[in-house]
C-alpha cells in the first residue's frame, strides 16, 4: 500500500460507501415506486419504496464486493482509480399486476437509471455552483473541510453515472435487457432467456476483458470535461 495514507484511505472508503448506499437505495426504491404506480404493490408492501439502505442492501453485492473492489482499486491505481462493482437486493415485482404491461416493463426498468441520473445531476449542479462561486478551487480542494465535500460530490456524480450507464447495457440481469426484451419479437425471447442464465458470468468476463471499462471511459471523460469547463 505504498504511497497511500491509511487514514485517507479509510475516509475515502467511508464517503464512497455512503454515496454507494444512497445510489443503490435510490435505484431500487425507484423500481419499487414505479411498479407501484403501475398497479403492483409487491415491493411497496415490503417497504422498498424508501431510501433506507437497510431495505436495499445485499451483504455481498452492496458491502463486501464494493469494499474489496475499493481497497484493491486504491492499491492498484490510487484513490482516484476506484472501480464500481456492486448491486443491491433485487426489487420484487409482479408483472401480472401491472395495468399496462409493455409500458410498465419499460418504465419500471428505467426508473432506477433515471433515479441515478437525477442524483448525478444534483451532484453536478452543486459541484459546478461551488466551483463557480470559488468555494471549491485549486488552492483549497486538497485540504480543509472542502476536501471531503468535493470528494463526496465527485463520488455522487461518477458512481451514479456508472450505475446508470452500466444498467443500460442489454445483458441480463441488467435493466437494459428488460427494456430490450419488451421490444424483441417472440422468436428472440428464448435467446434472451438463455442469456439470463449466464448473464452474470458474461458481465464478469466483459469486466475482466476491459470491455466495460472501454465503454465507461469516454463517459467519464465527458463528465470530467463538463465538470472543469467554465459555463460562461
Amino acid at each position: 500500500m505504498d504511497g497511500i495514507n491509511i487514514a485517507e484511505l479509510v475516509s475515502h472508503l467511508i464517503i464512497f460507501m455512503v454515496v454507494l448506499l444512497l445510489a443503490i437505495s435510490a435505484h431500487e426504491a425507484a423500481h419499487a415506486w414505479m411498479s407501484y404506480k403501475f398497479g403492483d404493490d409487491t415491493a411497496f408492501m415490503l417497504g422498498r419504496v424508501t431510501l433506507n439502505p437497510v431495505k436495499h442492501t445485499d451483504p455481498i453485492g452492496t458491502l463486501l464486493i464494493p469494499i474489496i473492489g475499493f481497497i484493491f482499486g486504491a492499491i492498484g491505481g490510487g484513490l482516484g482509480a476506484i472501480p464500481l462493482i456492486g448491486w443491491g437486493k433485487p426489487t420484487p415485482v409482479n408483472p401480472r399486476n401491472w395495468t399496462n404491461y409493455k409500458m410498465a416493463n419499460v418504465m419500471v426498468s428505467i426508473a432506477g437509471i433515471l433515479a441515478n441520473l437525477i442524483l448525478a445531476i444534483i451532484g453536478f449542479v452543486i459541484f459546478k455552483s461551488l466551483l463557480g462561486y470559488g468555494v471549491i478551487n485549486a488552492e483549497n480542494i486538497d485540504g480543509g473541510l472542502i476536501r471531503p465535500i468535493a470528494i463526496f460530490l465527485q463520488n455522487l456524480i461518477f458512481l451514479n453515472v456508472s450505475l446508470a450507464v452500466f444498467n443500460l447495457l442489454p445483458f441480463p440481469p441488467l435493466d437494459g435487457s428488460k427494456v430490450l426484451g419488451t421490444f424483441l419479437p417472440e422468436s428472440a425471447q428464448p435467446v434472451l432467456a438463455m442469456l439470463e442464465q449466464y448473464g452474470f458470468l458474461i458481465l464478469m468476463a466483459l469486466l475482466y476483458m476491459g470491455v466495460i471499462g472501454f465503454i465507461m471511459r469516454p463517459v467519464f471523460q465527458l463528465v470530467m470535461y463538463l465538470l472543469v469547463t467554465p459555463i460562461f
